[in-house]
């Protein structure tokens, strides 16, 4: 059976990418080899990110970043393509693998409820947690995902508010405050955001995923672009083109924008994927009127192109960030390919977009 995979750690300042150069090969590996194995591209793309969630280096399931109060509160979702359903979790703590909650959610879609009832498409908190006990998720405490990098992001940051608040609370209201200079390295690794994965499989169906322990210190209880429909994943099959893409970065512009969608919507109007990707990220993200125009507007996608009457596709990387590691690998690769995108060096972060990619071919 022939297929394709790529996966992500997030878009964000990556200062050390051997880190998570092991995880993303061994994520793809373990996705081609269900791929091999006549699984679908949702069983790919689920098995991806839960070797990703595993890791503890990344921002999902075990090594989330933590809450303002020290908790953990993952999300997740992922949409086939074959059928658009789409599941998703938020606020979760007791599921090892919130993509498995999310896959779970997914394919109840197509399963009728008594009483003509429609099945959820996203759950939240306790009710989610109590529905993926009742499929047979694997629960742990909340303790067990919280990693000793998290512990310490958590700390160091933690430290540095409470400071600010205690100067703010001090001084008169008209005069500043100086805010603590960040230490390099964690602010950099803490930048890295939502993982994801896309796949396509012999059959020509996609599958799109994404975990996230969301940003740090936010407000318990904080939805974010992975468990927001049309923002954190999309997939898309048509006879003339199949797509997916997963996006990390700035949660809240996001889901203002719904990147995911205008992405694969982008796609189907254009010839180019190159193009296709720089002009939705300039007009629908970089220039959005939604958005605020003072910032730097932070987000990064991994798209799947396949044209179901060639057997081949594109695998494209577009970021606005300083880099973004992903990694790719295809059923007939011996191994996997990781790729660390840096911007390049005469562009602004936050400001302007880098698009980079490859193509690939499926033997079916």
């Amino acid at each position: 059976m022939a297929g394709f995979v790529a996966v992500h750690t997030g878009a964000g300042n990556c200062i050390d990418e051997t880190k998570y150069q092991r995880v993303i090969k061994e994520a793809c590996i373990r996705a081609t080899d269900i791929l091999r194995n006549g699984g679908s591209a949702v069983d790919a793309c689920e098995a991806a990110i839960v070797r990703l969630e595993n890791c503890g280096y990344t921002n999902a399931g075990y090594g989330s970043n933590l809450c303002m109060d020290g908790s953990v509160q993952c999300d997740a979702a992922l949409m086939d393509g074959s059928n658009l359903n789409f599941g998703a979790c938020t606020n979760v703590s007791r599921v090892k693998n919130p993509i498995q909650l999310a896959r779970r959610i997914c394919d109840a879609q197509a399963t009728p409820q008594l009483l003509e009832r429609i099945p959820p498409m996203i759950l939240a908190g306790s009710g989610a947690e109590r529905y993926a006990d009742e499929v047979g998720c694997s629960m742990v405490e909340p303790s067990m995902l919280i990693s000793a990098k998290a512990k310490f992001q958590f700390n160091h940051y933690k430290s540095k508010y409470d400071l600010v608040v205690g100067r703010l609370a001090k001084a008169p209201s008209e005069e500043p405050v100086a805010v603590p200079e960040a230490d390099n390295e964690v602010e950099l690794s803490a930048a890295l955001d939502t993982v994801g994965a896309v796949c396509v499989d012999g059959a020509g169906n996609t599958a799109a995923g994404c975990s996230s322990g969301g940003i740090l210190l936010k407000v318990p209880g904080r939805v974010g672009q992975a468990a927001t429909y049309g923002a954190g994943c999309w997939a898309t099959d048509t006879d003339e083109l199949a797509i997916a893409t997963c996006t990390t970065g700035n949660g809240e512009y996001l889901m203002k924008t719904l990147l995911a969608r205008e992405i694969c919507n982008g796609a189907f109007s254009s010839d180019c994927a190159v193009t296709s990707l720089h002009r939705t990220f300039k007009q629908k993200f970089l220039d959005s009127p939604l958005l605020p125009r003072q910032q730097d507007l932070y987000a990064g996608a991994l798209t799947l192109l396949y044209y179901p009457s060639q057997s081949s596709g594109e695998v494209m990387w577009s970021h606005t960030t300083q880099s973004f590691c992903v990694g790719y690998m295809a059923t007939t690769q011996k191994v996997p390919k990781f790729v660390h995108s840096p911007l390049p060096t005469y562009s602004v972060p936050g400001r302007s977009c880098v698009v980079n990619g490859h193509n690939f071919h499926l033997r079916i």
